[in-house]
């Protein structure tokens, strides 16, 4: 039987910022590595590119009813057996998270072979919450059951995502742990020049986004750190770092001088900084999981990691013994498991090959590439 052509449908890929932009360019960049017909089909201005082997097709709007006749059209002109890999977010195609008639056209193609990676799955539900927030719950439930109930594999990046799907079909889902989207090896030459960039001190880093939910408790063990060393230094990576740094500054006057951002760097000079760190401070308001490429990062890189166990957050991160995990997901109790850390110098190196070791065996990115290509084998 001939193997079928990959059609990856994604809401961003780059030069489009996002985590599931970068994690759906490795997938597609890697699958085509290993010999295999890759096309993706993303929003964008219209047009069509060859990208490191992989056909990149942009429509604009593309999950939206207008911009659904035009992918019908172009997809069908695709010689088959065509597998259609959706990277499932329901912000990511638009009309607010309530795209019903995507899914319902993803559950009708019937001719090609259907999988889909659950990223994220649904709004959360609460009775307390508004109106428009249950109705939104409800509608991201029936959205990922029309995208789930005739796909022929499923992936979710936590465990808990299965959770949400009917229950004859949480056996089904596969989970698969996203990998860094960042390079996991940098020269040491280049690590070396960032560190004498930087002023000496113990260097601290945080590399995110910087949302609301993270920025707060972020602020709290960043400024107790600091003050409980004048050696440290913090150094805050990713989209959003500079205004951060400059709030920061601004309410804290006297830590100024040991706050330093540096945003918008080339995925190698990221990686980079990322490297020059003697530890990351990572909090997340649900906790560490699987889904954080954050988080995956700097354990890929061997930094020292200092996290949170919250509602999402999967045994393993406490059976490995690979990040310095608080209990829950209060500042308090990651700045006392940050400050037991630092205080044997010893435990952020010992702690980082731990890490890498952690990545290397689970996490990398030849293991979502290999889950994905073993159907080959079941079909032949």
């Amino acid at each position: 039987m001939e193997a079928p052509t990959w059609h990856l449908l994604t809401g961003e890929y780059p030069p489009q910022p996002g985590g599931v932009s970068d994690y759906t360019a490795l997938v597609a960049r890697g699958l085509a590595l290993r010999g295999q017909r890759v096309h993706v089909w993303a929003p964008g201005d219209t047009g069509t590119l060859d990208e490191q082997g992989v056909t990149v097709h942009r429509i604009p709007g593309t999950f939206t009813p207008p911009g659904l006749v035009r992918l019908t059209r172009e997809l069908d002109r695709c010689p088959g057996p065509r597998r259609l890999l959706l990277q499932y977010v329901p912000h990511a195609f638009g009309m607010k998270a309530m795209n019903v008639p995507f899914c319902a056209w993803f559950s009708s193609r019937v001719q090609d072979e259907r999988w889909v990676f659950f990223h994220e799955i649904v709004y959360p539900w609460s009775l307390a919450s508004p109106v428009r927030h249950q109705v939104l719950a409800g509608v991201t439930r029936v959205m990922a059951r029309l995208v789930a109930r005739d796909a022929r594999r499923m992936f979710v990046s936590i465990p808990t995502w299965a959770d949400h799907l009917p229950s004859a079909l949480r056996g089904r889902a596969e989970w698969r742990p996203v990998p860094s989207t960042l390079p996991t090896e940098v020269p040491e030459d280049l690590v070396r020049a960032v560190r004498e960039e930087l002023d000496a001190g113990l260097w601290l880093g945080h590399f995110g986004t910087y949302g609301a939910a993270i920025r707060g408790p972020l602020e709290t063990v960043l400024v107790s750190l600091l003050r409980a060393d004048e050696r440290r230094r913090f150094l805050l990576l990713g989209r959003g770092s500079r205004h951060v740094a400059r709030e920061l500054g601004e309410q804290h006057p006297g830590l100024t001088a040991r706050i330093v951002a540096r945003e918008d760097l080339a995925p190698l000079e990221l990686a980079a900084h990322l490297s020059a760190m003697d530890a990351l401070i990572q909090p997340y308001p649900d906790g560490v999981s699987t889904r954080r490429t954050s988080a995956m990062a700097g354990l890929a890189l061997g930094r020292a990691l200092v996290t949170q166990t919250g509602l999402l957050t999967e045994p393993l991160w406490r059976e490995s013994h690979a990040v310095a995990l608080a209990g829950d997901t209060s500042p308090g109790a990651m700045i006392e498991v940050a400050e037991r850390l630092l205080a044997r110098p010893e435990e952020p190196v010992a702690l980082g090959e731990r890490a890498a070791r952690l990545y290397r065996e689970r996490f990398a990115l030849e293991h979502t590439v290999e889950t994905l290509l073993s159907d080959i084998g079941s079909r032949s």
